[in-house]
């Protein structure tokens, strides 16, 4: 029984009547079994006709859909569209309202509209660079009395090891999220990494992201990778591809007063680390208006 099932399987036991509210965050969906919208739909339509089902009007949004006609879904249930549901102005960064559209473009891999969307971005810097120290300098000059610093990562990121980040060695998020800037387990540190399943609904203030070769540019677009074994491996389950762009996603909007994306510059003589998996997302990220450091 997926959660949505459950939930309203629960509530469906009343005698009187009862409402369930959804909050729903568009391409957030970062693990298998994770598909938003879509399960909800899919159950209502199967077992729980008789409910009232009150939605935005948001339907056709792509990070909510999941390519799927989610209209049709609705046919012979009780809807109602009412606009005001949709919850559009993030409060997560209080000097950005537009920083999720922001990186919602750089993961549409849409560079044109990143750089228009950029220039709202003023008050929240986002800077990129090819130096972990530097970032890391960056990150422990600008941050002033309590404000959190820290280091994420995808959980993908394998060929980071070689830059002094094994996202394989698991954190304890309470140590990191919580513990003072002389306890060596803190994200004050800057050397353990969160992943997207440590960070995901948290936040610090200043935030390094570092970004491996599982999600690079391509000629045709982003390349999605796994590294299995000894190498990198094309991902092409379809669901399995929006896990990892979201990953990106949750990842590159953590911090709520600014960030610095650190990209490798790869080694020409490791063949998992080619200076090409990280050169051609470095200049797409110039291209979206972010400037380096």
């Amino acid at each position: 029984m997926s959660e949505p099932e459950f939930l309203i399987s629960v509530m469906d036991r009343r005698d009187d009547w009862c409402t369930i509210i959804c909050l729903i965050g568009g391409g957030q969906e970062i693990n298998t079994g994770e598909a938003g919208l879509v399960e909800w739909f899919d159950v209502l339509k199967k077992r729980f006709e008789h409910w009232n089902v009150y939605h935005s009007k948001q339907l056709t949004n792509k990070n909510y859909s999941w390519g799927e006609d989610l209209k049709s879904k609705l046919t012979g249930l009780n809807i109602e569209e009412k606009t005001a549901l949709h919850l559009d102005v993030s409060i997560r960064s209080f000097r950005a309202e537009k920083l999720s559209d922001f990186i919602g473009a750089i993961i549409d891999g849409n560079a044109a509209r990143a750089k228009t969307l950029n220039n709202y971005l003023a008050d929240y810097p986002i800077l990129i660079t090819r130096d972990l120290n530097k970032a890391r300098q960056w990150l422990r000059q600008n941050a002033r009395g309590t404000e959190r610093i820290g280091l994420v990562a995808s959980s993908g990121a394998i060929r980071l090891k070689p830059e002094g980040l094994n996202i394989k060695a698991s954190i304890d998020p309470v140590n990191w999220f919580l513990n003072d800037k002389d306890d060596i387990r803190s994200s004050y540190y800057l050397e353990d990494v969160a992943t997207e399943f440590d960070i995901q609904g948290l936040e610090l203030d200043w935030v390094c992201m570092c970004w491996d070769a599982n999600l690079r540019k391509e000629e045709k677009g982003w390349g999605h990778y796994n590294f299995s074994g000894t190498k990198w491996q094309n991902v092409n389950d379809p669901y399995r591809k929006i896990y990892l762009s979201n990953a990106y996603r949750v990842l590159l909007t953590r911090a709520r007063q600014a960030m610095v994306i650190f990209i490798p510059k790869g080694d020409k003589s490791d063949f998992t680390r080619n200076p090409k998996f990280y050169d051609d997302t470095y200049k797409f990220l110039l291209s979206c208006g972010i400037k380096s450091l």
